[in-house]
């Protein structure tokens, strides 16, 4: 049995149409929209494709109006594209993103799940990347009942066990931050996990992106981050290519997110 699991599609319709597999059911960790061009197509496949889903921070910003609490450097854009979002967006589908749940329970093909889109403890908005200190990890887990934890937010994969729990991180689809502009997912088969990386449009998504004048400066970072695959100072992953089968293990890099 085969299951899809996707996160922070940030409206990149371009990178979501490379998501291609063959699966039992698909998962979503959260932020659908935002920061991107095409809010209503990613909502769209969500309602099509996703059997188990939950909210994002972006998404809870758009459907009820709350602060992203993205990092300062990019709180404007991040406003800005809220409201830019919800204008955008029919209302049935603004509700539907306020009506996912923030953390989800689920069983499937004999393992157990739960699904936050950022942290057990703080399942909308706490940052946990892949250098993440074990204690911390253990704290966070504590009171996690299943085999599986899966969340996104970092939009960087991460693949390790904890005592019990194996945590894993797709990644982002829209916006990935790994050091290479490559559409990131996961598909777990009968408990081994298959990490792909895979080559999009990056083009077709940042001329539609600098259309929506979102604001120069953020737009600006925001194409130079589909275009790197990197926030600033990380280096470009050694032979990043079409897909990769990995376990990815924590890695040296900075503490705090961006969005």
């Amino acid at each position: 049995m085969r299951l899809l699991i996707v996160s922070d599609l940030h409206a990149n319709l371009a990178a979501l149409e490379r998501v291609r597999e063959t699966v039992d059911a698909a998962v979503f960790l959260g932020d659908a929209v935002d920061y991107g061009p095409d809010p209503a197509a990613a909502v769209a496949w969500l309602r099509e494709n996703a059997t188990y889903a939950v909210r994002g921070n972006h998404d809870e910003a758009v459907a009820h109006g709350a602060p992203t609490r993205a990092a300062p450097a990019w709180a404007d854009l991040a406003e800005r594209s809220a409201t830019w979002t919800r204008g955008v967006l029919e209302e049935r589908d603004r509700a539907y993103l306020g009506e996912l749940p923030v953390r989800l329970r689920f069983s499937f093909a004999g393992a157990s799940f739960e699904a936050v889109h950022a942290a057990p403890l703080d399942p909308l908005y706490q940052y946990l990347p892949p250098e993440t200190p074990e204690e911390e990890w253990r704290r966070q887990l504590a009171g996690v009942d299943a085999d599986w934890l899966l969340y996104g937010h970092t939009h960087r994969p991460l693949l390790a066990r904890f005592g019990g729990v194996t945590v894993l991180n797709p990644g982002s689809v829209g916006q990935p931050r790994a050091g290479a502009p490559l559409a990131s997912y996961a598909v777990w088969d009968d408990g081994d996990v298959f990490l792909a990386a895979r080559r999009y449009g990056v083009d077709e998504t940042v001329g539609r992106l600098e259309r929506l004048r979102l604001g120069r400066s953020g737009t600006a970072e925001l194409v130079r981050i589909l275009r790197t695959g990197a926030t600033r100072g990380r280096a470009p992953v050694p032979g990043a290519g079409e897909a990769s089968r990995a376990a990815v293990g924590p890695s040296a890099g900075e503490r705090s997110g961006d969005g």
